[in-house]
């Protein structure tokens, strides 16, 4: 081997191993770019976890703090009526048979000598109606009592209550109607309690079939308005926004476990009438028979001696 040859050995080694040393840093490199990506990657994802935890913690805490919108004007999730305007002078009262009008036009006899004295202001009868707006029992009842019930309360013979509720929410074609329509009422009770009779006696009378579309949030303040609302903007508003609806479900779900004021008496279908506490279980579309069961429960809190100065309700 000649000298030249021997001296370019080393060389090439030399130059090989400056190659492989070049190359182990190249990948070093590329590992550590490799491992903080990893590492970016894994704070970036971590970040963005706990970001979207602190919203959900936040928003989810700020549902539960924020308080659930109730109707003013409200006694047992019910609205009593204090005005019959709009409606009374709408309709008559329905002509009963001539035996029942001979018998209910006889004067009450005397109390018996026992009977407390009446508490002045209150009424001879408390009259409750758990009422869904599609209900078509509901429509029927008030359409045939709705003269002589705005008949009692004008003369302070009776107490009239509404509680609307919504059992009805999935027989309409998907829009809720039944629930919309019992928020709507609970929005004319708390800004126009006076025209509440009237809108309820319209939202009844409008009813839509069960499966039909009914009125949208729109049209049910349309209607609000034409019932002589005051403060109409705010009535609309309420409307709208359905400001109401999970108090009516709440209230719908209160009602089917238990209805305030009965012996352990739940809400199963509507209209569910109360008279003193004691449901109505006659005709809904007989005022006449209707008128007798007030009477009756109306003679009998007097005799027993409850508070009851007005004078019993005549058909």
């Amino acid at each position: 081997m000649s000298s030249d040859e021997s001296s370019n050995a080393p060389a090439r080694r030399d130059a090989r191993e400056a190659v492989r040393e070049k190359a182990q840093q190249v990948r070093a490199r590329q590992t550590r770019m490799r491992i903080v990506q990893r590492a970016l990657m894994a704070a970036v994802g971590l970040a963005l976890i706990a970001v979207i935890s602190v919203s959900l913690v936040w928003a989810f805490s700020s549902d539960a703090s924020k308080p659930q919108a109730a109707p003013e004007n409200v006694t047992d999730n019910g609205f009593a009526i204090s005005s019959v305007a709009g409606a009374i002078g709408t309709a008559q009262v329905p002509d009963t048979n001539a035996a029942t009008a001979e018998a209910t036009a006889q004067p009450a006899e005397p109390a018996a000598p026992e009977a407390t004295a009446p508490a002045e202001g209150d009424a001879a009868v408390d009259i409750r109606v758990y009422v869904d707006y599609l209900s078509e029992g509901s429509r029927t009842f008030q359409m045939a009592n709705m003269a002589q019930l705005a008949a009692w309360v004008e003369d302070g013979s009776a107490s009239l209550t509404y509680h609307p509720v919504a059992m009805l929410s999935a027989k309409s074609n998907g829009t809720k109607y039944s629930l919309r329509a019992a928020s709507a009422a609970a929005c004319v009770a708390t800004h126009s309690q006076e025209a509440f009779f009237s809108y309820t006696n319209e939202l009844l009378t409008k009813q839509p079939g069960v499966d039909d579309a009914g009125m949208s949030d729109k049209e049910l303040a349309d209607l609000a308005q034409a019932s002589g609302v005051d403060a109409p903007k705010d009535v609309r508003a309420c409307i709208e926004e359905g400001r109401f609806t999970s108090w009516v479900r709440e209230a719908t779900d209160g009602a089917l476990k238990r209805i305030p004021g009965t012996d352990n008496l739940a809400l199963t279908g509507t209209p569910t009438v109360l008279v003193n506490g004691e449901p109505y279980v006659g005709a809904l579309d007989d005022p006449a028979e209707f008128a007798q069961f007030v009477m009756t429960l109306a003679s009998d809190a007097y005799y027993q001696g409850s508070p009851s100065p007005a004078p019993a309700p005549t058909p």
